[in-house]
């Protein structure tokens, strides 16, 4: 099965994601992250640092459980329009107030 190029769209989801969950990891290991949401570090790194652009529903899923945060937050995040201006709040903090 050959696989399509991403999109310019895509790639910057998937750098977006990567930011969201740094910054939802903060101070905690990716290790610690990566062992709680049964993925490997390696994983981690990579849709961290946007290697990996598309990953696994299932795989977001988990991560996102254990970093506390909702889907729903996650997609807002992601997908929210490219306008140069960063979000006030980020979808961890969010979910907290």
């Amino acid at each position: 099965m050959v696989r399509l190029p991403l999109t310019p769209a895509e790639l910057e989801r998937g750098q977006r994601l990567g930011a969201l969950l740094r910054r939802a990891r903060g101070e905690r290991s990716m290790l610690e992250i990566a062992l709680d949401a049964r993925v490997s570090p390696e994983t981690l790194r990579k849709i961290e640092s946007g290697r990996v652009a598309t990953p696994a529903f299932p795989t977001i899923a988990a991560i996102a459980e254990v970093l506390g945060l909702s889907l729903d937050a996650v997609w807002a995040e992601i997908s929210r329009p490219d306008d140069g201006v960063e979000p006030a709040a980020s979808a961890r903090e969010r979910l907290v107030s």
